[in-house]
């Protein structure tokens, strides 16, 4: 079992950067994939980035590819995603989530809200 926690989101402007924070507790993890998903209420649960549980390997959505970066501290049980030139179109709700590939999602922390204004 594992049990994640998100933070860091907030209202920005178009232009800016934020870095969200997902904590880990219960298995290590560098057991699991980590990914970053984004939620609004017009889309279903969108893909935005993945990494492989030794850092090795990301995956990026294109309309995120080159603006968005998705690190790990296996260390201290953290992932991050570093979001910058933020457009009001990446307003969403964010969740971290661990599973054994990319695609496959076990486990969801609680979401944070990301707004970027125009």
């Amino acid at each position: 079992q594992v049990h994640l926690v998100e933070s860091g989101g907030g209202l920005v402007q178009a232009g800016d950067s934020l870095r969200l924070s997902c904590a880990a507790s219960g298995r290590a993890l560098s057991t699991y994939v980590m990914g970053w998903l984004r939620h609004t209420p017009d889309k279903d649960r969108e893909f935005v980035a993945a990494i492989a549980g030794s850092g090795s390997t990301t995956n990026y959505a294109n309309p995120v590819k080159g603006r968005f970066t998705i690190s790990r501290d296996n260390d201290n049980n953290t992932v991050y995603l570093q979001m910058n030139s933020l457009k009001p179109e990446d307003t969403a709700i964010y969740y971290c989530a661990a599973g054994p590939w990319n695609g496959r999602w076990d486990f969801w922390g609680q979401g944070t809200q990301v707004t970027v204004s125009s």
